[in-house]
């Protein structure tokens, strides 16, 4: 299916447009981790019509990643998340060229994959992971929209350092986060849907430009359905985007 017809229901919101349709089809992003937040991701940028993704993880499906990992099927245990999700996503929209980075990628790959994109997705279920990719936006001066979630609990986070908002560090210093996991503490699989959900609505408004979440931290708790949003200051002495290490 080519052209814009399949896209109608966007381009006659008059946010978008057959101009915003464009420069979606012109965007490329970054996911990083296609779990319970990156695979409904995935889905909502290939199906909104970006030009390009680029995404990243080097674990094979398990039959308990299905209950929340909506891009793979019963058919799809044991193979990697990679394949699995090139050939899904492609199959959604064939408009949207799907790159897998197979590899593990250093600080110095990192950077440059992040280089190559307009907006990184930071999906992924670990500190160190979340500070290399944070440390490789703020280097590259890419904006990141960073999920986490857990048990009943969602967050969503927007950076944004070239336009003056703090940075994933700034709002987690380094030194001494523990990790708690979903094998260990659960997690309700709409839960992560919702919030990876969220994080390709606000890719999509970063790339179109619509409102500014920049330093924007949204809290959920999905058994109350209470929500928060709190702002995130810049820390001047941050070791990642602090004044000391800006050129």
């Amino acid at each position: 299916m080519s052209g814009f017809a399949r896209y109608a229901r966007q381009v006659v919101l008059r946010e978008i447009g057959v101009n915003g349709q464009s420069v979606l089809r012109d965007s490329s992003a970054l996911i990083v981790g296609l779990g319970g937040l990156g695979t409904p991701a995935a889905l909502y940028l290939a199906g909104a019509g970006l030009g390009r993704l680029l995404v990243s993880d080097f674990d094979r499906i398990a039959a308990s990643n299905l209950h929340r990992q909506i891009l793979y099927r019963e058919t799809d245990i044991g193979r990697p998340k990679l394949e699995a999700a090139q050939e899904a996503l492609s199959a959604l929209n064939s408009e949207c060229r799907i790159e897998c980075l197979a590899a593990p990628m250093d600080e110095a790959a990192l950077l440059q994959a992040v280089r190559a994109v307009d907006v990184v997705l930071d999906c992924s279920d670990n500190f160190p992971t979340r500070f290399a990719v944070n440390r490789a936006c703020v280097a590259a001066r890419r904006p990141l929209v960073s999920g986490a979630a857990i048990r009943f609990e969602g967050q969503l986070a927007v950076f944004d350092t070239a336009r003056g908002s703090g940075c994933y560090a700034c709002l987690y210093p380094a030194a001494g986060q523990a990790q708690e996991t979903c094998e260990e503490a659960g997690i309700l699989g709409p839960v992560v849907g919702v919030v990876g959900a969220r994080q390709a609505l606000a890719a999509i408004k970063l790339l179109l430009g619509l409102g500014d979440e920049a330093g924007s931290l949204w809290l959920w708790d999905a058994l109350t359905q209470r929500e928060r949003r709190l702002r995130i200051p810049r820390e001047p002495h941050c070791p990642v985007c602090g004044n000391s290490n800006e050129s």
